[in-house]
């Protein structure tokens, strides 16, 4: 058995003779929320230093029962507001009540982030910048999917990168998908494979907020974590609530010629159950949804895939005492997607086709003891399986099915505890990952033998493991933060080991200690505004990465991906600096983040083209550059709010992104990556009842590679540049009072413009990979919601 496992058994059975020895103080709280003399519903009410905690129901009153004795602190938070702590003195046998008045923090500055640290702080004392996606900037942009709300965030930009399977990635900071770490929950499961179509498979509805750290971040994530960290934080249940919705999407509206708009079903619900004595709550949620793939063109071939997804997820929590709770997690996707053409017959029938049928499940379970009054023990254990079912083959192929298995789990212990004003944070953990690409078997009727024109024998290919990867990190981390009169400073390190083993080599292993340190310092140097300036080192190991197992089809290219056996280990250093400025004149606000960035990537990867052979097959072969990369530039970010009801934000980044020596078609520049994008946001509330959101997204140009049949050598290609795109979107919301829940109506267009690529590639021997700009078409959609926490 794992030894994480031995010491989660032995601190789950010490924290849980609390439990035996749990004793009814029959000292109660209650009380009420309210802001401006009105009652506040949800609010999160809790106790600092203890798992206690609960929230305001639908009139914001709220109560406590059975609270530790003596001197306790009440935080009360909510999004848009300011905390407010209040201190208590509790007596056995007694009732008292507890009244809070909040203040609204309309730039959310005092919002609590987790990313951080863990254990959460207020984004507006944290020594490095945290970016929280919220999940009314979800529904505001009308994004159904995790990576359709990532675009409204400084740095952040998610791009398409094949028209036959909808593979999209996100790049943090100039730099592609793989430089960045996804955390759920805080847990690092998100494998290299769950993030080739990952990000568009968790759907919205599960998600309470996204926060992004850009850089390095603290030293409790890994080294991997270059450019940065988004970190998923599903819904928690605090209170009995419903919610359901559904909606539908017109996909293609007004496209010229005879191309016909796609339809985009989908159907969501969220509930969440708590006990009276809020020790137990449970919250489920899930999605449904159908899309219709859409064809641009019209030469029969998808531009948009087919896609059939279906997600389950759950958070469950129990308090056995006032410091001891147990959290479990746990979701589910089945989904499928496919794209080409003649979708409605087998795979191999089909002149090209990418298809997919994922199913991901993800558990964990999260046991965290406050021990004295300053101390936070957590022990954790996150697994994620994912398998998938593919076909990427052209020209009826029936060779091209496979089928991969990866299993990745994240286990550990963390400890934390303040000492005057120091807080240190150490933790010891461990990341494994067993993967397995096979092709599957298939009937090889071109090798028939035939005698007299009689078929003789038919031989049978058997499976063939492509790969088999295990891969395993372990780390040890140590962070100290101090706040000392106006500064605060973060000084952390982190020691990795990884493994990897190419299990169909046993040979072949790959290893290595790397030490990463993070150094983050903050002053404030007025009330109005604080500098930050940070340091840190990142790791990326040569193994399989994502995109690797992507592969791109059409009639007379496929392409592969493969590793060169002298491919060594990738690093980087990188700095970062941010001056911000933050203005409160009661109804009107601002605030304003210049943030600089530079990072050097050390032995960086690179891919190297082959030629065809004689079944239109390209081997891309990674290895390391010659000299090094650079990636620097500076991100923007303005929010404005000029009076009450009104919330205007804008983010720009303006960015290089280069080589040392020339690479692809002889060039230094990064492809695929702009020197400037951009997005804005507006909302406007004209009453309780209406809203008025605007959104949008700018991207600059670009460089392209080509490898279509419109050009003389499609297997040498050509160096393309995209034009620059703007993607406008409108949402119009209005949501009724019905008894005791809400009804919610709104209706709107997105990329109202309808600035999409233009010059797709046509037939069957097109280049999938050719492929830039939004992602939809104009979209025109319209929905509803019904539930008690609209």
């Amino acid at each position: 058995m794992n030894p994480f496992i031995y010491t989660f058994l032995i601190f789950f059975l010490l924290s849980s003779q609390s439990l035996l020895a749990q004793k009814q103080t029959d000292s109660n709280i209650f009380g009420h929320v309210v802001s401006k003399g009105e009652h506040l519903p949800f609010v999160s009410i809790a106790i600092k230093g203890t798992a206690i905690g609960t929230a305001t129901d639908q009139t914001g009153h709220f109560r406590l029962l059975d609270v530790p004795l003596g001197k306790i602190t009440l935080i009360a938070s909510f999004v848009g507001y300011k905390t407010q702590e209040i201190n208590v003195f509790t007596e056995s046998n007694k009732t008292i009540e507890i009244n809070f008045e909040l203040m609204e923090d309309a730039l959310r500055l005092d919002e609590v982030v987790v990313t951080g640290n863990k254990d959460g702080e207020r984004r507006g004392e944290a020594s490095f910048i945290v970016n929280s996606i919220s999940a009314q900037l979800f529904s505001n942009t009308q994004a159904l999917t995790l990576s359709e709300g990532l675009n409204y965030c400084s740095g952040l930009r998610m791009e398409t990168n094949c028209s036959n399977c909808g593979f999209t990635q996100v790049r943090l900071n100039g730099l592609e998908g793989p430089y960045s770490q996804i955390l759920i929950n805080g847990r690092a499961i998100f494998s290299g494979l769950a993030g080739v179509y990952g990000l568009e498979l968790i759907p919205a509805a599960m998600i309470e907020k996204v926060e992004v750290t850009r850089g390095g971040g603290s030293a409790q994530y890994g080294g991997n974590a270059i450019a940065g960290t988004i970190n998923l934080k599903l819904k928690d249940p605090l209170s009995n609530s419903w919610e359901i919705g559904t909606d539908v999407q017109k996909v293609g509206v007004g496209i010229l010629g005879n191309t016909k708009a796609s339809n985009d079903l989908s159907y969501n619900f969220t509930t969440s159950i708590v006990t009276d004595d809020h020790k137990t709550g449970l919250a489920v949620f899930g999605i449904l949804r159908n899309r219709q793939p859409l064809d641009v063109n019209n030469d029969s071939f998808t531009e948009i895939t087919q896609l059939d997804n279906t997600s389950l997820g759950s958070r469950l929590y129990h308090r056995f005492d006032d410091r001891t709770k147990l959290t479990a997690d746990f979701f589910y996707v089945n989904e499928f997607r496919r794209g080409g053409n003649k979708l409605h017959l087998p795979e191999h029938e089909s002149d090209i086709a990418e298809s997919l049928k994922h199913k991901i499940g993800s558990g964990a379970l999260t046991l965290e003891r406050f021990i004295g009054k300053v101390s936070l023990g957590t022990l954790f254990f996150a697994g994620q399986s994912v398998k998938r079912d593919s076909y990427y083959g052209a020209q009826k192929s029936l060779k091209d099915y496979g089928v991969t298995n990866d299993f990745t789990y994240n286990t550990g212990f963390h400890f934390k505890s303040s000492l005057k004003s120091v807080q240190i944070t150490t933790g010891i953990e461990q990341t494994s990952s067993v993967l397995t690409d096979k092709k599957k078997g298939y009937t090889d009727w071109e090798n028939s033998a035939i005698e007299a024109d009689t078929i003789i024998s038919i031989p049978f290919v058997e499976d063939n493991i492509t790969a088999h990867q295990q891969s395993t990190t372990t780390a040890l981390f140590l962070q100290f933060d101090q706040r000392w009169k106006r500064y605060k400073y973060t000084i952390g390190g982190r020691l990795d080991h990884y493994r990897i083993k190419d299990l169909n080599h046993q040979s072949d292993v790959v290893s290595a200690f790397v030490f990463s340190p993070r150094l983050h310092l903050m002053a404030d140097l007025s009330p109005n505004i604080q500098a930050r300036i940070s340091y840190s080192t990142g790791f990326r190991a040569p193994q399989i990465f994502d995109e690797d197992l992507h592969i791109e089809a059409s009639a007379s290219r496929k392409i592969i991906h493969i590793n060169s056996p002298d491919l060594r280990q990738e690093s980087s250093q990188s700095f970062m600096a941010s001056l911000d400025l933050t203005l409160d004149k009661g109804r009107s606000s601002l605030f304003f983040l210049a943030e600089g960035f530079y990072t050097q990537l050390m032995n960086p990867f690179v891919n190297t083209y082959g030629e065809p052979d004689a079944e239109g097959v390209v081997v891309y072969t990674r290895s390391n550059a010659k000299g090094t990369a650079m990636v620097y530039g500076m991100n923007l970010e303005l929010n404005w709010i000029p009076i009450n009801k009104v919330n205007t934000t804008i983010g720009y980044s303006l960015q290089t992104s280069k080589y040392s020596d020339p690479q692809e078609f002889g060039q230094t520049k990064f492809l695929r990556t702009p020197n400037q994008h951009g997005f804005f946001l507006f909302d406007w509330k004209l009453s309780k009842k209406l809203l008025i959101a605007a959104s949008g997204t700018f991207t600059g140009k670009m460089l392209l590679a080509y490898f279509g049949p419109t050009i003389p050598n499609p297997d040498e290609g050509e160096l393309r540049t995209s034009k620059p795109f703007t993607d406008i979107g409108l949402k119009v919301q209005y949501t009724f009072k019905i008894n005791n829940a809400s009804l919610q109506l709104y209706a709107g267009i997105k990329n109202l413009l309808n600035e999409y690529q233009s010059d797709f590639d046509f037939g069957p021997d097109r280049d999938p990979a050719y492929v830039y700009g939004p992602a939809t078409p104009r979209t025109v959609y319209a929905g509803l919601k019904i539930g008690n926490l609209l």
